[in-house]
């Protein structure tokens, strides 16, 4: 199952993806980070990790190759079929160690970041993103979380239709909102399954407002967490992010809403 985690920037889409990855590997479930941020460096941080893998632009001869590969590809009008891996199928035991991290059942793959001033648009990496998960494989109830950058343009490059469903982390903002509502449209015109919301940061004000907006725009909501200092503190320290027991069972809910909506789709078509 792959699972794309959208949202406005400073949501909590990496923190929420941390979460999820570090309970799934403490019950023993094997789940695959994959970090197609281009922008933020510091989800293996928030996972545990010292220091981040190569990145698979990296593995493909770097964001040159990759762009002169697409540019061959516009320039024959699509007619070329270009290839960025070699294999049509893609197991996690394919990708070299130096492309992985690895604690205890949770693997994490980083797709690339901007790492120089005016190297050029991000839609390489997006590519190079959707290419690998069309073709990733995984053991059956392998668990695959792809943390995006902020907003939609990912979307724009089709990210959404190479997954099982799509998440948004929703904070107490009206823009928060809108941009979750508009996520939800997109993802249902490209045909992919649209799994609703998690609520974040929520005060006791805030919880009933947003509770309300999101009600209203037809956003099913998944999950809840309030402002969690213990959150903001691992950030800042670039520390994994601590579970307690209310969090382990909020967890459990969110995979829970996950796995019964795309069930729900299932038995529907």
């Amino acid at each position: 199952m792959k699972i794309v985690i959208c949202g406005k920037g400073g949501s909590g889409k990496s923190t929420l993806t941390a979460l999820l990855a570090a309970f799934l590997a403490e019950q023993n479930r094997g789940v695959l980070v994959v970090d197609a941020d281009e922008s933020n460096p510091g989800l293996y941080r928030l996972l545990g990790f010292e220091s981040p893998p190569r990145t698979l632009m990296d593995l493909l001869g770097g964001k040159d190759s990759v762009r002169e590969k697409l540019r061959r590809k516009i320039r024959n009008e699509g007619r070329e079929e270009v290839n960025l891996f070699e294999r049509e199928r893609i197991f996690p035991g394919d990708i070299p160690g130096d492309f992985l991290r690895r604690w205890g059942s949770c693997l994490l793959v980083v797709v690339g970041k901007v790492a120089r001033a005016r190297e050029g648009c991000a839609c390489p990496m997006g590519v190079v993103a959707r290419e690998f998960l069309r073709r990733l494989e995984t053991p059956p109830g392998e668990i695959v979380l792809v943390d995006t950058e902020a907003g939609v343009e990912h979307f724009g490059r089709g990210l959404e239709t190479a997954v099982d469903g799509v998440l948004a982390v929703v904070e107490p903002s009206l823009e928060s909102v809108v941009l979750a509502e508009r996520i939800r449209d997109l993802a249902i015109g490209s045909g992919a399954h649209f799994l609703g919301v998690v609520l974040n940061r929520l005060t006791p004000e805030a919880e009933v407002i947003l509770g309300e907006e999101v009600k209203r725009r037809g956003l099913p909501v998944l999950g809840r967490f309030g402002v969690r200092p213990e959150f903001t503190g691992a950030s800042l320290r670039g520390e994994r992010v601590p579970l307690s027991e209310e969090i382990r069972g909020e967890l459990v809910h969110i995979l829970q809403g996950i796995q019964g909506r795309i069930l729900e789709r299932a038995i529907r078509s």
